[in-house]
């Protein structure tokens, strides 16, 4: 799961009426999506969500206006609303632009204090060896996650909110392509080396470093998947595998 999706907000949903409840409903919508529950090409139905939450249709509609606007489900007349579905090339799009959003977080955070970097730095070398038993153990979905945390670690710590703002679009997106394309975790091994390396350079507050290592970190864990997905291309349906940065 991704990490800033932390809890069920069914029951926070049913006991609210003051005017967050648009905002709510959006996230339990967004957490049934980021989950697979609701997955991609699936209709929304407006009644469905305000009878299963004991909400009017009006927070539901606003709700799908703003994942809309995000850019996580589409509105098609005369039919409803719909998890949109990822296309290869938006796939490769959103992957530049991460590239890019990581590597200025890594510079960013590469020039915290010392006394916040510290805590930083110990913050990642925990998720690391998350990640590291989660691969001895073949734990895919828990190294997944704790992958993203490790990315998500060093966002925060830029201290800018429109970075984690987009970040966290960009990242939605990707999971969602992640769903409808059945694809795994794969590259752990390659993936927790080039995480000790950005997280050397960070704790050394080489900014240049870090965000270079980033933003290669990224783009090639993106080519892998490419000349995977071609290696593996077939008319039929197949299991595509991911690298994930």
């Amino acid at each position: 799961m991704l990490p800033w999706i932390t809890a069920d907000t069914s029951d926070r949903i049913k006991t609210m009426r003051d005017t967050s409840l648009a905002k709510l409903v959006r996230e339990d919508l967004l957490e049934h999506i980021l989950k697979g529950v609701i997955k991609p090409g699936d209709r929304i139905s407006e009644p469905d969500v305000a009878n299963r939450l004991q909400v009017s249709r009006v927070p539901v509609r606003e709700a799908l206006r703003e994942l809309e606007s995000s850019g996580l489900v589409v509105s098609r007349k005369h039919a409803g609303v719909f998890v949109r579905a990822i296309e290869a090339d938006e796939v490769q799009d959103l992957y530049e632009i991460r590239s890019l959003l990581d590597g200025f977080a890594g510079a960013k955070a590469a020039l915290l204090a010392a006394p916040q970097r510290g805590e930083l730095i110990q913050a990642l070398n925990a998720s690391i060896a998350v990640m590291r038993t989660a691969h001895e153990q073949t734990q895919l979905p828990a190294y997944y996650s704790e992958n993203l945390h490790f990315h998500w670690l060093i966002v925060q710590a830029a201290h800018n909110e429109q970075l984690s703002r987009t970040y966290q679009e960009v990242v939605q997106k990707l999971h969602l392509a992640r769903l409808q394309s059945l694809s795994h975790v794969t590259g752990m091994q390659n993936s927790i080396a080039e995480h000790q390396k950005i997280t050397l350079a960070i704790s050394q507050g080489d900014a240049e470093l870090a965000q270079t290592l980033l933003a290669t970190h990224v783009s090639s864990a993106y080519a892998r998947l490419r000349q995977s997905m071609s290696a593996a291309h077939s008319p039929q349906p197949i299991h595509q595998p991911e690298e994930t940065p």
